[in-house]
């Protein structure tokens, strides 16, 4: 019986040796991290920090605007006191030669004058006196008047101001917090990811066929007063290309998206706004196949991104942290308007 039990065994191993083998059911590995998501999530998220930082810009700009007004209405708080001051002393001065002169009934002291005709003179003299007193008075009044006024305005600009100082603190902080995200993520790319990334980014800023086709028709030289100021601009944009992002910068040495827009109009001696939204409306409206160097191209619908048409189908702009002043193609996103201040 052992014999045979060897001798199937034997037999049956043959049978399997000879039997095709089956390969065991593999276990499905795991699906490769897809790099055009994670990419797309950190664009996201840098995305969501530039919203923060214009929010913060705009902030900034009110804070300026509300500090120059307060030295302003403390400045004339500062004239009125004074003016208060001098009218007080003139009304002190008068009421002091009233006093010295006007302790005697003026008939009793016309009587007893040894020479009437300088006491009459004098005596009307000290009435035209006290007819500018009396003026004088209500200069003071109305000084005084006016310096309450001058106090709210200032005390109004100081509690504005606090205000929007809270205000802008806390854009400060939404902006680090969204950075610090995007930068995390970032930092999780692998470098496959982070050159797939860069690849989309120039795939993404291809001009398409046709608009470049339009692009390469019109006419990049403008004409007109504005003609120059454009012209200063580009130069001085281009002239920042390499130069790094930094948020709630405008120049010389770092920018944010608006930050080079207004740094690089202001050497033009243009003022723009310091907000990419403000700079949407800093000017008249054009389309893109109308664009010419010089225009302000406005990004997603939020108007929370900016780049300088230089032409060709080409924008300089500040991308985001970690990157440098560049040069890309118009289309690398969507564009919401042109703008030609």
């Amino acid at each position: 019986m052992a014999a045979r039990f060897t001798m199937l065994t034997a037999a049956t191993a043959a049978a399997m040796s000879a039997a095709p083998v089956l390969a065991a059911p593999a276990v499905p590995a795991a699906p490769p991290a897809d790099s055009v998501e994670a990419a797309r999530e950190v664009d996201r998220l840098f995305t969501e920090a530039e919203r923060a930082i214009e929010a913060y810009n705009g902030a900034a700009e009110r804070v300026e605007a509300l500090e120059a007004e307060l030295a302003r209405s403390q400045e004339r708080l500062a004239r009125g006191q004074q003016l208060v001051n001098d009218r007080r002393h003139a009304i002190g001065a008068t009421a002091a030669a009233h006093y010295r002169a006007g302790g005697i009934d003026p008939t009793l002291v016309l009587l007893l004058s040894d020479d009437p005709e300088h006491y009459l003179d004098k005596a009307s003299a000290l009435e035209r006196a006290a007819a500018r007193g009396a003026l004088g008075l209500r200069e003071l009044r109305a000084a005084q008047r006016g310096l309450e006024r001058r106090r709210t305005e200032a005390d109004d600009r100081l509690t504005l101001l606090s205000a929007e100082k809270d205000e802008l603190s806390r854009h400060k902080r939404t902006a680090q917090r969204r950075l610090a995200a995007a930068r995390r993520q970032y930092e999780r790319l692998s470098a496959r990811e982070r050159a797939d990334r860069e690849r989309a980014a120039r795939e993404g800023a291809r001009v398409p066929t046709a608009l470049a086709t339009l692009h390469a028709t019109v006419d990049d030289s403008s004409e007109g007063p504005g003609a120059a100021r454009a012209t200063a601009a580009v130069a001085a944009a281009r002239g920042a290309v390499g130069r790094p992002y930094a948020w709630g910068q405008a120049g010389p040495s770092a920018f944010d998206c608006s930050g080079l827009i207004q740094w690089a109009y202001a050497q033009a001696g243009v003022s723009l706004p310091r907000t990419s939204q403000g700079q949407a409306t800093a000017g008249r409206r054009v389309t893109l196949a109308q664009a010419r160097p010089g225009d302000i191209v406005v990004y997603r619908a939020d108007a929370s991104h900016v780049g300088l048409y230089v032409g060709g189908g080409q924008i300089v702009h500040a991308p985001y942290p970690g990157s440098t002043v560049r040069y890309e193609g118009v289309g690398m996103m969507p564009v919401s308007s042109v703008v030609r201040p």
